[in-house]
This record gives structure tokens, sequence and C-alpha cells, in this order.
């Protein structure tokens, strides 16, 4: 028999060893239940003395359920309001370290912009009466809360369900003050928490003297006025330091509406502004009745300053343009001569005020926004909104709206870049492109169709299944950016049928490249930039950069020789100018919230945009409705008495002699809904005048008289 092998004397088995660190595991594992059970035994024992049952448990309940919703709240506002904290990195106090003072394109000054030291008086200094006058009528408690008033907004919530009306606001200077600073004025939940975290930051960065002086320094007060010094002058030819309780009062009723209760426009709103302002200090205890009663008896007065109107919405954005091409280390006291025509920016003014008038309530819209250019570039009027003094969001140039199918072009111009020419044949037929079925306006297709027809008639499948098959998206999006369009594409297959935002500027600049050859580069609202003493410090001319070619010649005379037809034979018969021809296209977004129409002539090329502020879809506006009749209006009046340039090419400046596209100017019914009247005169007084050119044109020529009796007769 074989010896069995026995193992060696100081060496354990292997296996004996997992077989302890297995035991050692099981027993820790088994110890550390054990001690983990009686922890929680020893937990629940203890909690068991704070078990409260019936209505205390309710109401035990009720609290934790709060505490649970307020905390998942405050994560929610937290993530809404972190983007607008981004606005507090750059250096937002010197934001309006310049002092600019405007001049339009003929010398004629049209406002300033900009906080002057000199100009700003220190609260210190201000008048008691001035302060308390502000205080009364906009935060009574300002020196008391921390930036959000919730005594103040239920005080102002119970007098506005007694008055059953908005009597009184809830925000507070410290929210104003955000607000101005960093937000818009759009109405949206999500701008009230950001303005309120905002408010919040603002109270722990900065005093409440410091807030105090921002507030009262940078608040608009009418009349091109920004900030508390510059109203006293330009409403009583005053220093701040010298105003009367009366004159205090008036401004500080300012501050809630300055266009509607400006005293230079409507002096007895204005007094009885002033006289609510004189009701809140005796009400807040800051004064009595009888130091009132002088300011109440003689209620002030402002000095006659005719019927200037400031074009605030061009300014803020010539500040803008000014800040960004000023030289380093260049004075800051300037004076900028810019491109504003100030007779075009009326009449753009004039025309959407006077649609939006007459047809704002059929529509359902209260809001546009215009921007007229000439055709080298220089911006002659902008129009941001219907009133400065109640908003002074831009929308001409910081609202991203969805052109629609006015962003037909650039899909169309990518397409005559790549060869297509206006005699190509496209299919306007059913498409899906992935899950994606886009459809016409009418729900129905024409088959096959040229790509002018379908530029004009507004298809939709055409661009579409251009994108598709012919061009790509980054070919269409990289085409939009060199046109010279500022905003950022979203870069969806559905861009092509206009549902990524752009403002107007945007929209200008792009359709420029049309009207200007083909060229992009030469928009600008300032030609000249100088110091006070006269030393030139830019110069539009010398110091901007040339002008870049983004699109051949071949594809802009075929882009143009479509664009001609729409508002000729397509959807923007409206838009027709008499006896001058025009190009463009209209564009109208989904669930009518947007409706547009750019176009231009020879001479120049604009946009206008119509819409709401809260998104709220329009009655049926299309493109080719109110949008093109305010186009019409104001550039038939910017094309009189003018040399009449040909569009690029299109030799003749002037539309067919034969009156088609004249006639073809008359509204149709059923589009956007409504039949409106023709836009200028009637058809019938039309065609009697283009009937009477052409019997003029067709009779002989005179002979001069020779007869000495005809001659003496005459």
């Amino acid at each position: 028999m074989e010896e069995k092998r026995k193992p060696s004397k100081g060496k354990a088995p292997r296996a004996t060893i997992f077989l302890d660190i297995d035991a050692w595991i099981d027993s820790t594992l088994y110890e550390a239940r054990f001690k983990a059970s009686e922890l929680w035994e020893d937990l629940t024992i203890f909690f068991r003395r704070f078990r409260v049952y019936g209505g205390k448990r309710a109401a035990a309940e009720f609290f934790s359920e709060g505490l649970t919703m307020l905390a998942a709240g405050a994560v929610v506002m937290l993530a809404l309001a972190t983007p607008s904290f981004q606005e507090t990195a750059g250096d937002w106090r010197a934001q309006d370290d310049y002092a600019v003072t405007f001049l339009d394109r003929y010398g004629n000054e049209i406002g300033q912009r900009g906080i002057r030291q000199r100009d700003s008086v220190p609260v210190d200094e201000m008048p008691d009466h001035v302060i308390k006058a502000v205080l009364a009528t906009e935060d009574r408690r300002f020196f008391e809360h921390f930036g959000i008033d919730f005594v103040g907004l239920f005080r102002a919530l119970a007098e506005n369900m007694r008055a059953n009306s908005v009597v009184q606001g809830g925000s507070t200077i410290t929210q104003q003050l955000a607000k101005n600073l960093f937000l818009s004025n759009e109405r949206t939940v999500e701008r009230k928490i950001k303005e309120a975290f905002l408010a919040l930051w603002l109270e722990t960065n900065l005093s409440k003297k410091e807030i105090l002086q921002l507030y009262l320094d940078r608040a608009y007060l009418g009349g091109g006025s920004f900030g508390i010094a510059a109203a006293a002058d330009f409403y009583f030819n005053k220093q701040v330091k010298d105003l009367t309780l009366a004159e205090a009062a008036m401004i500080a009723g300012l501050f809630k509406a300055p266009s509607r209760y400006a005293p230079h426009i409507n002096l007895p709103a204005a007094r009885a502004r002033a006289n609510e302002v004189l009701t809140n200090l005796i009400q807040s205890g800051f004064l009595t009745e009888g130091q009132v009663l002088s300011a109440r008896l003689n209620p002030a007065s402002a000095v006659d300053r005719g019927e200037r109107e400031a074009p605030d919405y061009f300014l803020d954005w010539a500040f803008e343009e000014v800040k960004k091409i000023v030289p380093k280390g260049a004075t800051h006291s300037l004076v900028a001569r810019t491109t504003l025509d100030l007779d075009l920016q009326k009449a753009v003014e004039e025309s959407l005020e006077f649609h939006l008038r007459q047809y704002g309530k059929d529509y359902d819209v209260e809001e546009g926004a215009i921007v007229l250019m000439g055709t080298d570039g220089a911006v002659r009027a902008l129009v941001g909104g219907r009133d400065y003094g109640q908003s002074q969001f831009n929308r001409a140039t910081r609202a991203a709206r969805q052109p629609g199918s006015s962003f037909k072009p650039y899909v169309y111009a990518a397409a005559m870049e790549a060869g297509l020419t206006p005699q190509t044949v496209v299919s306007d037929a059913p498409i899906s492109w992935g899950n994606w079925s886009p459809q016409n306006y009418g729900r129905s297709f024409a088959g096959r169709v040229d790509l002018a027809t379908a530029l004009a008639r507004s298809y939709n499948t055409v661009p579409v299944r251009l994108a598709r098959d012919y061009l790509g998206i980054d070919v269409i999006q990289k085409l939009v950016k060199d046109m010279g369009v500022e905003t950022p594409l979203n870069g969806h297959k559905t861009m092509v049928l206009g549902t990524s935002g752009m403002t107007v500027m945007d929209q200008v600049t792009g359709y420029s490249v049309f009207a200007n050859g083909g060229y992009v580069g030469t928009r600008h609202g300032i030609l000249q930039l100088r110091s006070h003493s006269g030393k030139v410090i830019y110069d539009f001319r010398s110091d901007a950069p040339p002008p870049r070619r983004v699109l051949s010649e071949q594809a802009v005379s075929s882009m143009n020789s479509m664009l001609v037809q729409v508002p000729e034979r397509g959807t923007g018969r409206r838009a027709a100018l008499p006896n001058i021809r025009s190009a463009g296209k209209t564009g109208t977004t989904q669930s009518y919230r947007d409706a547009w129409y750019v176009g231009f002539t020879g001479d120049y090329v604009a946009a206008v945009w119509l819409g709401n502020d809260d998104y709220r879809p329009t009655h049926d506006m299309t493109g080719g409705t109110l949008p093109a009749m305010v186009w019409q209006r104001f550039m038939a009046y910017a094309h009189q008495n003018i040399e009449l340039k040909p569009i690029p090419g299109i030799e003749n400046p002037l539309p067919a002699e034969d009156g088609e596209a004249v006639a073809a100017a008359q509204p149709e019914a059923g589009e956007g809904g409504l039949r409106l009247p023709a836009p200028s005169m009637p058809l019938a007084t039309r065609n009697l005048l283009y009937g009477m050119l052409g019997l003029f044109r067709e009779a002989p020529a005179l002979e001069p008289a020779r007869d000495p009796e005809t001659l003496s007769a005459l």
C-alpha cells in the first residue's frame, strides 16, 4: 500500500484559508445586521415619544407635506432662475458708462443715451420730499423688506380686489431694478421667478442706498429721459435739488406709466397722477395733509418742449452699436451721427399704429416691430413696439420669433447656388421626412410646378423636398449665417418652414443680400463718432470692414425674378406698390402666432412682424394680410419724390403698364379669413388713371401754334 501524503508542517491548506474568510464575512454580516436591528428598534422607541394622534397628526402631516412641496418648489425655481444669474457675470454696473448724444442723418439731435456722472445726483443730496414721493408710490416698505415684500404684495392684492381693477403693483423697487437691469418686459411666470431671485441677489450684493440710487438713475421716465435727474431737466428745466413738492409728485407718478402720464403729452393726466402721489404720501405717513395742501392747490406745469418724440427703440439699438464699434481708449462722451431718417421713422410708426388701431381687434393682435433699411445697409427707421413708455423691450432686435414661410427664400437661395433655376420643376406632392409630413396651407397639392410658382404660391412641400433631396440642412444653415442672420438656428429639419426663431433685424439683414446684389456686411446705424471737441473717432466709410459676396450674380438674379412675383401674383398682393415694382415674401406660423412680410425695392428693404408678446394666437392673421398692408403704406411714402432704382436682376423698376400687376394687388376673399379694403386707392380708380395714361400716350403730339392770332390769344 502506498503511504498517504501528509501535509508539510507549518503550511495551512488553501481550502482552510478560504473557509476562515467565509466564516469571518458571515459572522461580520450577522453582527452588522443584529446591531442595525437594535439601532432601528432604539430609534423606533425614541420617535414613539413624538407620535401624535387625531387632529395633531393631521396638522403634522400637512406641515410635513408642505415642507416637501416647498423644497421641491425651491429646486424648480432655482433651476428656472439659474440662467438669469449669467447676466450678473459681466460688469453690469458699467453698462451705461458711455454718454452719447445722437444725431439723425442730417445732423439734428434726436436724443441721448447713457448716464452722465455729473447728472447723477447722490441720494443724500436729493430733497427729502423727492425720495418720499417715490417711496410712497413705488415701495413704502423699501427699507424694511429683503427684496420681496409679502406684506406689500397682499396689500396690493386687497386693494386691487376692492377696486376690481389693477390699482397697485406688488413689485418692490428692488424687483423693478432687477427687471430694468437684467430682464425684459414679457409677462411670463418664468420672468417673475427670475425677477424674484435677482432681487434677492441685488439685496445681498448692494446696500439699500445703492439700490435706490441705481433705480432713480436708470428708470425710464418718458420723453427719452432716463433717470430722475434727466426727467427734472426735461420736464421742468431744473436740477433735482430745486424740485418743488408738486414737481416731485409729478415725476414720481411717471415710474408706473411714463407714456400715459408724461406732462408734455397729457398734462391733465399727469396732474391727476401727481394728486394720487400726494395722497400716497399722506397714507404712508410720510407727510401730513397740511404739508401737501399747497402742492394740491398749485399743481406743477411742464416746460413747453413742443411735440418732440424721441425714436427710443432706435436709440437703444444704436447705443449698443456704439459700444461695439468705439475704439478702446476713446473718450466715453461721444456724439454719434446715425443713419436715421426722422420722416421715414414717423411714417413707419404711423403705419403700424394706424393698422393696429383699425384692424387689431379683428385679428386679435396687439404688437408689432419694423425695420426699414436702405439697400446700402443704412438703417433708416426702427420700431420695436407700439409704446416705448409701456414696454422698453425691443421686439425688432431682441424678440426671436418664428419666421414661417418668410424663411423659404433662404432655402431657394441655397438651391440657386447649387445650380437650380426658377424654371426647375419639382413635385408639390405629399412628402415625409422621417416622422414629419408637412402639409400645404390649403391641404391640397399642385403636382409638378416650377420653383418660381412654388415660391410665389408658398407651397410647403417644395422647400422641404429641396432640403431633403438636393441641399441638406447644414448647407442652408451655413448660408443663412453667411447672409448676416445673427440668431443661431436650431438646425432641425422643420427649420426650412421657419420654425427657428429670428429677429426682425435678422430678416431685414438677410433679405438685404437680395436687394444689394448678393453682398453682406453693409448694415449699419452709425455713420460717424466724434468727441465733443470735434475729433473723429470712427467713420463708417473708412473704418467699417468691406462687404463680401455671399450669393453669385446669377443666384441673386434668379431669386429676385421669383420674389417679384409674390406681390404681383402670389401671397403678398396687398403689399404691391403703386407704380413701383417690389419683391418680398409673406410668413405665417403655426396657429397664426406670428405674421411677417419682408420685402424690398431697388431703394429700400423692410421687414414687418405682427403678433402678441404672450404668444397668444391671432385671429387667422397671415403675412399677406395686415403685415403686407403695414409694409405697403410706409413703403409707398418712402418712395415719394426719389429716383427709383432697379432691383438687381430686374431691369425695369416700374410694374407692367397694362395694369395687370396693379390689378393683381386687389385683395382676395378668404386669405386670412377677413376681407379688407385695398391698402391704397380703389381698384376702379387705379384702372381709370391707367386708362387715362394710356389715352395720353396714344394721343398725337400737339403741333406748336404758328398763327399770330393764336399766339396772341395764348
